[in-house]
């Protein structure tokens, strides 16, 4: 193997220069790998690999020395690679040249965990604060004890969890990240709509996502849970509501719209809703929600953007590649 004593962090792999740029070594998270076919009828494996500052995708081929190595790698583990820069479709694809993988012995005590994971850009700690003062800013006794009872059974795997895999918030502390800030926003928009009932609101914001805690599982690299694949994060977040509602003796009409909140705050029953929103609440927490998952996206972006980016790669979550340079004024 090359010399990995300065292996490149992703964003600087996308940095380097598309034409005449020599090879690259990096240390990566291998966060999933599938089985594809090629035109030909021979197998071939597809890698995704990544760090806190980003990811790409790579093809491992049947002849290549890694394959086996790839094959039977689980996602979540560290490797380390030579490759060559290389482009298909406008996307990152580096050739790889050479892998091998980092055993937990060879990574303890190191510092490559702190620069693999990516986690909030804001303190969790504040963030789990702020989260207790939205708590008891919901007025209602008997729901802000059945949100208090939601987060007494799931605090701890709450306060760590991701939002999603891939798609928004889609690292450590993110669900608290997303959460809060749904918070923030659903509190300023609050007065502008009178018709919605702002504890309920709140209390629904505050457990909307509840169930993906169960949903997803992982260290390092975030999967879906055999729960999460059966039931998905909507009916989990269903359950744990019912379950604390019940326990706080919660009115039956306002747990059935604090439980229609979770069930339908999805948006769109082909994006995983059980029902479509059907009360001023649900309607709002529901907005509020796809707000601040794009949002997150165009956050996420910036954030790994290089500086002589224009351009983002195409995001499936925009459907659009976002322009990352700031207005002239």
């Amino acid at each position: 193997m090359a010399d990995f004593t300065s292996p490149l962090s992703v964003r600087e792999i996308k940095a380097l220069p598309r034409e005449g740029a020599g090879n690259f070594s990096s240390v990566l998270l291998l966060r999933r790998v599938a089985v594809r076919t090629a035109k030909n009828g021979n197998p071939f494996l597809t890698a995704e690999l990544g760090d806190k500052t980003g990811s790409f995708s790579l093809n491992v081929f049947g002849d290549s020395p890694a394959y086996e190595l790839f094959t039977n790698l689980a996602e979540g583990a560290v490797i380390r690679i030579e490759a060559k820069p290389d482009y298909y479709q406008d996307r990152l694809s580096p050739r790889l040249l050479r892998a091998e993988a980092i055993s937990p012995e060879q990574l303890a005590g190191s510092s490559l965990l702190t620069n693999l994971v990516e986690t909030a850009p804001e303190d969790a700690a504040a963030l789990w604060a702020e989260f207790q003062q939205h708590i008891a800013a919901i007025g209602h006794g008997d729901l802000r004890a059945t949100v208090q009872a939601v987060f007494e059974e799931i605090g701890e795997k709450f306060r760590h969890a991701p939002a999603a895999v891939a798609m928004h918030h889609a690292y450590r502390h993110g669900l608290l990240e997303h959460t809060c800030h749904m918070a923030r926003a659903g509190r300023a928009l609050l007065p502008l709509y009178s018709e919605v009932d702002p504890d309920l609101a709140l209390a629904g914001i505050l457990v909307h996502d509840t169930g993906k805690v169960i949903e997803y599982a992982g260290d390092l690299v975030t999967t879906r849970s055999r729960r999460g694949l059966l039931q998905g994060h909507v009916v989990l977040g269903y359950q744990l509501v019912r379950k604390a509602g019940m326990k706080c003796k919660l009115a039956a009409d306002l747990l059935e719209r604090l439980e229609h909140i979770v069930l339908s705050h999805q948006g769109e029953l082909e994006w995983g809703a059980a029902v479509m929103a059907a009360t001023p609440e649900a309607v709002f927490v529901a907005k509020v929600d796809d707000l601040d998952a794009k949002m997150g996206m165009v956050q996420r972006l910036l954030r790994q953007a290089n500086v002589d980016d224009e351009f983002s790669e195409r995001h499936a979550g925009l459907n659009a590649s976002l322009l990352l340079t700031k207005p002239a004024k």
